[in-house]
């Protein structure tokens, strides 16, 4: 789509926010003013925040759940603080494009006021950082950014502009084309086709396997591939692992389901993987967490690796079978590649009984009477609460643990996003899921250490009318290094509480303060009713669940030796 007529900077902005299928911008003032009075005529929302941090991070939910890019704005001065943000969007591989503001260059290395060479900031951050200081460059270099947040591994992009809000390219004035192109209105904006003798390779290590197991990664998310991955599944009778940015690829009520692998993970997972003699990652990055530190699977185990980026197969695991091409069409490929096979029945019968094993194990914590509330029986709560389409946003820390070991998914219309490792993401997170899927139900889970962070992003719920549920476990202070401060201070006196407890605070009341509804919930028993309540409430929504510091999530398996 192409359109032209000589328009200021400010409406050729707008103009082609709103072409890319942009829907909401997140920013701290000052920036871009011009441009803002042009998005609200255009329909656009602009969302201003309490931090340029909390802007980066609801661009990234609205972009991890949209499939679009997400946009966030700051003015020079607080271009490092959304640099900071982008951290947990590049390293979650989500398209989010940041703009920020500069001051002339004459204003350059003089001192000026509020101005850093920020650019630096960004370049570990994005996979581009360039300067707009001419009103030529505008057209080209924001069509640019565009293609680069969605290609190839989506990933957050910066564009600098001229003047330290913005100003003196919004106030231009050109004939300049508007043309939008389509493809890079989402991601993937294409299906790359694996190589037809990888497909075969790869088909021929799966049909000689014995102990096959698939672990699926957050690429299966980015390509919107999870049917065709449960379809091959199905077909091979292979069990299923998932990274925890995979969670939810396979309902974890389907029989070759086996959980979350990795650091962050259950323990059947870990042994199954561990067990396996072919491992076959699906848009995987075999990290330290989705590999517990590449103890599981041990090295020298046999992979197959199918990532769209050739640079990762093999990182990990030398001498991988590599498939290079997106995942939902190397599924489809693969899955024409094998006939159905014989089932290993020992296979699968070890594998449903360490399933079984650790499901038994654990559903007396998930339906736990105790006061204070475990985490366990807060995580059963809200398997059964959340809706059929509903999106969960899970923070850092235990409250990716909790939610990925205990939280089960059983609809494959719910969606499970977290936090690539930035405390305090989900909550603003999940306000940018909201402004994206405003019919879905949003439910953040986060403890107390990550609300503080943003809490008073509560303000800019309120204001908004986004109405998302947030699911405080409040435990009074930072639950998952407590084993290890314990054991450094074990034989010396002190006070190692100082460490990891907060003051107590009634997290319910303020958001009361706030025009959100809250309540605050200190028997089990109580709990369903409570987020049922939240769902219902029209409004932002906070349930404080009160549970105690010493509840501690489950440590990963590892093989012995």
């Amino acid at each position: 789509m192409t359109t032209t007529h000589t328009i200021t900077g400010a409406r050729f902005i707008a103009e082609t926010l709103q072409g890319y299928g942009v829907t909401h911008v997140f920013y701290m003032d000052a920036i871009l003013r011009k441009t803002m009075i042009e998005l609200e005529e255009l329909g656009i929302r602009r969302v201003i925040t309490h931090s340029e941090k909390a802007a980066a991070y609801m661009a990234d939910g609205y972009a991890r759940v949209s499939h679009r890019p997400g946009v966030c704005m700051a003015q020079s001065v607080g271009a490092a603080n959304l640099a900071a943000g982008l951290q947990d969007a590049y390293l979650g591989r989500s398209p989010v494009i940041a703009l920020t503001g500069k001051k002339p260059p004459l204003f350059q290395h003089r001192n000026a006021y509020q101005e850093i060479d920020h650019r630096p900031l960004f370049v570990p951050v994005t996979k581009s950082s360039a300067d707009v200081v001419t009103p030529a460059q505008l057209p080209l270099l924001l069509r640019q950014a565009f293609r680069e947040t969605t290609s190839h591994t989506p990933r957050p992009v910066h564009l600098d502009l001229l003047g330290h809000n913005g100003r003196m390219l919004e106030t231009a004035e050109a004939a300049w084309p508007v043309i939008i192109e389509e493809a890079f209105t989402r991601y993937p904006p294409f299906r790359p086709e694996p190589d037809n003798a990888a497909i075969e390779q790869a088909a021929n290590a799966i049909a000689a396997a014995q102990r096959p197991v698939i672990v699926a990664g957050g690429g299966v998310r980015l390509s919107s591939a999870a049917s065709e991955v449960v379809a091959l599944a199905e077909q091979l009778s292979i069990p299923v692992a998932t990274s925890v940015n995979g969670k939810g690829t396979i309902p974890d009520s389907h029989p070759l389901s086996i959980g979350v692998v990795g650091s962050y993970s259950v323990r059947c997972a870990n042994q199954i993987v561990a067990e396996a003699d072919l491992v076959i990652y699906i848009g995987s990055n075999t990290g330290d967490q989705v590999t517990h530190s590449w103890r599981v699977p041990p090295a020298g185990t046999p992979t197959v690796q199918i990532d769209i980026d050739p640079a990762e197969i093999g990182r990990s695991y030398a001498g991988a079978v590599g498939v290079v091409g997106d995942a939902s069409m190397a599924m489809t490929k693969l899955s024409a590649a094998l006939d159905s096979p014989s089932v290993n029945a020992a296979w699968l019968e070890r594998v449903q009984t360490l399933v079984s094993e650790w499901r038994d194990e654990i559903e007396p914590l998930r339906q736990s009477e105790a006061v204070p509330i475990r985490p366990e029986r807060l995580c059963q709560e809200v398997s059964a609460a959340l809706p059929s389409n509903g999106v969960l946003v899970a923070d850092t820390g235990y409250s990716a643990i909790w939610t990925a070991t205990m939280v089960y998914l059983n609809q494959p219309g719910q969606t499970y996003l977290r936090a690539a490792g930035s405390l305090g993401w989900a909550f603003p997170a999940a306000l940018g899921v909201k402004c994206a899927v405003p019919d879905r139900p949003v439910i953040c889970f986060t403890g107390d250490g990550g609300f503080w962070y943003h809490l008073s992003e509560l303000e800019t719920a309120r204001r908004n009318q986004i109405n998302t549920v947030t699911i405080i476990n409040n435990n009074g202070g930072l639950a998952q290094g407590i084993p290890d401060i314990h054991t450094i201070y074990r034989g010396r006196s002190g006070r190692p509480e100082e460490l990891y407890r907060f003051e107590p605070v009634n997290f319910a009341r303020i958001a009361q303060e706030m025009g959100c509804w809250s309540r605050r919930v200190e028997q089990p028993a109580d709990l369903g009713e409570a987020i049922q309540q939240a769902l219902a409430a029209e409004r932002p929504a906070v349930v404080e669940v009160i549970t105690g510091l010493d509840y501690h999530a489950p440590n990963a398996w590892v093989p012995a030796g």
